[in-house]
């Protein structure tokens, strides 16, 4: 069979989530009662390790198809329930190889006690997947946290440090109940300036209206003292999508410029550049950068942290990023599962300093699209907080 026509057939049954169960689960459920049935124990220890493998994988088929209905997020239920079926599948194999492997070498081990013992610890692993994946999908997806970085060198305002909040990677798909929770959080800052890092809109609705209106109605709530201020990427926010959501709005778009603001004791110049293409980047940072003055704070906007050492070598003083979602999913002790960026796990999430050069890559605030989990594990969305001053 052709390439073709099996990409053809997978994205068939990708699209349709009845269809994808019906051809997942049962070989899943086959080939663990396979791998269960131990010579020593006849086909009982194959019927409930294939029942725990069906029982848990419509559950898995329910949790996905009820977030669109609930609200929640609005992403497919295949190559997610794809994922999730794998993982319990590689479980359950595993685990039935191990106790194989313990009957061959203590005697007894096989038997109907030592399968009840290697049957309940298949159904608790498989339960603890479960919660793993309800918390991913219902929980941290909408935990909204308030990250605070505090630079003190800086004094700008004569009485308090200057309130700068960031938002990264909205990837607006509808309003849910993360966005209502974000314009709750950012009005409780009370934010001097907003500064917005590109991703608007979510992969999958680009070219949805309903998408569009909605991603422009959030950011008409944003409202800061010294102004909002956004850049754009590539990709996610193409230029009809960009006129679409910001014109008429109370925002400032940068595209590769250079925006100074005033204040009583010093000047804060925000760079814009626009996520196009790495080298093109590079020069438009070149350039921007002999604008800024000399004894000005600079303010780096850009979507991703790959200019970093480029940056730290022009002298930039803040750079404030995104795009990596800190990963999105991660796991312990190891970090970032995927961070899509040049540098790899370099600059994953968080502060850094590079030289003189202070850098932050914001986890975000929504969820990649196309056939991705809207998913967020050990790894919360975030709003930044920069406070540019010492305390008074």
């Amino acid at each position: 069979m052709s390439l073709g026509i099996l990409n053809a057939i997978w994205r068939f049954v990708s699209a349709t989530p009845s269809l994808m169960s019906v051809a997942l689960l049962p070989i899943a459920a086959w080939l663990t009662s396979y791998a269960w049935r131990f010579p020593t124990a006849t086909q009982r220890a194959g019927r409930w390790a294939a029942a725990t493998t069906l029982v848990l994988g419509a559950l898995d088929w329910a949790l996905l198809t009820a977030l669109p209905h609930l609200g929640l997020s609005f992403g497919p239920v295949g190559l997610p329930l794809l994922g999730i079926t794998g993982v319990r599948l590689l479980l359950s194999v595993s685990l039935a190889r191990v106790w194989q492997w313990v009957g061959n070498h203590q005697q007894g081990a096989a038997s109907a006690q030592g399968l009840v013992a290697g049957l309940t610890l298949l159904w608790a692993l498989n339960l603890g997947v479960l919660a793993c994946e309800i918390d991913s999908l219902y929980v941290e997806p909408f935990h909204l946290r308030v990250t605070e970085l505090h630079l003190p060198s800086l004094t700008l305002l004569p009485d308090r440090p200057l309130r700068i909040v960031q938002l990264a990677d909205l990837h607006v798909e509808r309003t849910t109940k993360r966005e209502w929770e974000l314009l709750k959080l950012v009005n409780v800052l009370e934010p001097d300036i907003i500064v917005l890092t590109g991703d608007y809109l979510n992969m999958s609705y680009v070219d949805d209206p309903v998408a569009r209106r909605d991603a422009r109605e959030l950011l008409a709530q944003l409202h800061a003292s010294h102004g909002v201020y956004a850049v754009t990427a590539r990709g996610v926010d193409p230029p009809d999508a960009v006129a679409v959501i910001f014109d008429g709005l109370d925002i400032t778009v940068l595209r590769d410029e250079v925006r100074c603001l005033k204040f009583d004791q010093g000047d804060l110049c925000l760079v814009g550049v626009s996520y196009l293409d790495r080298k093109r980047d590079m020069a438009s940072l070149f350039s921007l950068m002999e604008q800024v003055p000399e004894d000005a704070y600079s303010l780096l906007l850009y979507h991703t942290p790959d200019m970093i050492e480029v940056a730290a070598e022009e002298g930039v003083d803040l750079y404030l990023a995104g795009h990596t979602h800190g990963g999105q999913i991660r796991l312990p002790l190891f970090g970032a599962v995927i961070t899509a960026s040049v540098y790899g796990k370099k600059y994953e999430r968080g502060h850094y300093t590079v030289g003189e050069t202070t850098l932050y890559v914001s986890r975000g605030i929504g969820m990649e699209g196309r056939g991705a989990p809207r998913a967020r594990f050990l790894c919360p969305p975030e709003i930044v907080v920069v406070d540019l001053g010492p305390d008074v």
